[in-house]
């Protein structure tokens, strides 16, 4: 794509005038950990003799941490936009080598030392108590002998993301990313979405041997994390480190049996008017991403500055001051938009901490599916422009649960204003499959949440048993697309999901996230304005409040029960007819 945006976090100044260093100096080598850990040492050393040597010790921690967590997340960027530089690769596992193990001990040092102090019990309650909370419940997690493993588990996870990264197929006379091969299943010849679909998956499948030898060492890696930190398996384990004092496993199993009952039915519904609409005898695969009449699939952008410009335009409309913040990425090239050869998978939003600025990394090919990243990313970074200003960084991030909703939630508020980049038909028709996706997301997550509830408490299982049962939960929670023919990529289809190598059990948190944000999208349509405040108000609070607290706060109830699924769902499917109607055909 011509006329790319521009990532240019490298040439961004460290520290920024916005947020001066007041304990770490101006010049500190971080590949080397001897100029990093006397900062540490000192902060172990320094006496702790009232309340307020407590506050201004956390300030200096504070910043120290803040300053080696942009370290870490610049190296990560520069690795994921180029799997294929070797010098951000070496970069990027210098930091995890060698960094972050020796930085892990001296971090739980002084968490001791924190709770050990008497004078913390002085500090001021409603703003100390989730930063405590967490920090008694990483004290006791933590083993040093858990460091190096760790370390080997970041690095099995650089490797899965490098050969995602580096996967290309030749077709129609060119080499194109996987990520650019989504094109053409929204092409509306069938022969050729076929085409499509069958090579891009089957250099997915070439692959799935090198996926399962790596997936294989996580269990056994992860698995002895977890004994050593007393847990009879890595669920449980997983559940505390993620800080989820407020749901249980029993209560992700609740949500399944949910999505099951009152969510699969209506994709099915879906699927079947997509059979008829399509004039099919069965929706395959590569049937699912056209447009169901046969139209011009939606191009809503050529080049990513215009998809910026677009989505700044949006902003803009929600809230002049998200516009402003957006505006501000762009000047200061905090995107990385395009697809390209050796870029890793996927989407994400990375916090530069010590700047506090916000970047945004996807894989943008043209297709609507791109606008509804770009906004969902730009939720994440209205969070962080939201906690710029709290100079605690523990506070600077809210619980996954919620900063989903934040991401979630601005896709529902942007989706208002697609006559950006669309007539007003197109805008009904893209609304149309946002909604409809919406749905159907819940029951993707159902399948890879509970594909890993299984996975972890069925320790020793065959790959042939761990394909088995992700068959099994495409069969529970499918749509009724028919995978005859296509068995083995159904099999393996669980292989192309990154949270799974990457982040495992960080999959339910955007099924809790959809319905926060489904309630937000509910507020907006009562009350536009009071919904928009409260949603801004909530961002401010970042992770300063406990999950239920921050949920409230953006006027919606923390609750992933069918209570809640059955009513959203029933609104969501009348939202749906709506915008049919207003479609152009």
């Amino acid at each position: 794509m011509s006329n790319q945006t521009r990532n240019r976090v490298a040439e961004l100044k460290r520290p920024s005038s916005d947020f001066p260093r007041r304990y770490v100096p101006q010049e500190v080598d971080f590949s080397l950990w001897e100029d990093i850990e006397p900062l540490f040492e000192r902060l172990l050393d320094r006496p702790l003799n009232d309340c307020e040597t407590v506050e201004k010790w956390l300030l200096d921690l504070s910043e120290l941490s803040s300053v080696v967590s942009e370290e870490g997340s610049r190296r990560y960027i520069a690795m994921t936009c180029a799997t294929d530089d070797t010098e951000a690769e070496k970069a990027y596992l210098h930091f995890i080598e060698n960094i972050e193990p020796k930085m892990k001990p001296v971090s739980h040092q002084l968490d001791v030392k924190l709770l050990d102090c008497p004078h913390t019990a002085e500090l001021d309650h409603d703003r100390y108590r989730v930063l405590l909370r967490n920090c008694r419940n990483a004290v006791e997690l933590f083993r040093a002998e858990n460091v190096p493993l760790e370390t080997e588990l970041d690095i099995l996870s650089q490797q899965y993301q490098k050969i995602m990264g580096g996967m290309t197929v030749q077709f129609q006379g060119q080499e194109r990313t996987l990520q650019q091969m989504g094109v053409f299943l929204q092409e509306n010849d069938r022969s050729l979405r076929n085409d499509a679909w069958q090579v891009s998956t089957d250099r997915r499948l070439q692959e799935t041997e090198r996926f399962d030898d790596i997936y294989d060492k996580m269990l056994e890696l992860r698995a002895k994390t977890a004994e050593n930190a007393g847990f009879k398996d890595f669920r449980d384990y997983q559940f505390r480190r993620y800080n989820r004092f407020d749901y249980t496993p029993e209560d992700c199993i609740n949500f399944h049996q949910a999505v099951e009952k009152y969510v699969v039915p209506v994709t099915k519904q879906s699927t079947e008017k997509r059979r008829k609409a399509l004039a099919v005898e069965t929706i395959r695969p590569w049937d699912t991403a056209c447009d169901r009449y046969g139209r011009t699939p939606l191009r809503p952008f050529e080049a990513t500055d215009k998809l910026a410009g677009g989505c700044r335009e949006i902003f803009t409309r929600i809230d002049p001051w998200l516009g402003e913040q957006f505006q501000r990425m762009i000047d200061l090239g905090l995107l990385d938009l395009d697809s390209r050869k050796g870029k890793a998978p996927g989407g994400y939003q990375s916090s530069l901490s010590e700047v506090r600025l916000p970047f945004i990394f996807m894989n943008a090919v043209g297709i609507n599916r791109d606008l509804y990243t770009l906004l969902h990313e730009g939720g994440h970074a209205f969070h962080q422009f939201a906690v710029s200003g709290e100079p605690l960084l523990a506070y600077r991030h809210a619980p996954m649960e919620f900063s989903e909703v934040a991401s979630m939630s601005m896709e529902k508020l942007g989706a208002q204003h697609l006559e950006v980049f669309y007539d007003r038909g197109e805008a009904s028709r893209a609304r149309y499959d946002a909604f409809e996706g919406d749905i159907a997301l819940l029951s993707w997550i159902a399948i890879i949440d509970a594909f890993q509830h299984w996975i972890y408490t069925h320790p020793g299982h065959s790959r042939e048993e761990r394909s088995a049962q992700f068959v099994g939960l495409m069969e529970r929670f499918g749509s009724g697309v028919d995978w005859t023919s296509c068995e083995e990529a159904m099999r393996y289809r669980w292989q192309a999901q990154l949270h799974i190598f990457g982040y495992p059990f960080y999959y339910i948190e955007y099924g809790i996230a959809q319905l926060g944000a489904l309630q937000v999208w509910r507020n907006s349509r009562r009350d536009l304005p009071g919904a928009i405040e409260a949603y801004k108000a909530a961002l401010k609070l970042g992770g300063s409040r406990t999950l239920p607290e921050l949920f409230e706060a953006a006027e919606t109830e923390f609750d992933f029960t069918e209570r809640t699924i059955q009513p959203l769902t029933a609104e969501v499917q009348e939202e749906i007819e709506r915008q049919a109607a207003m479609e152009s055909k």
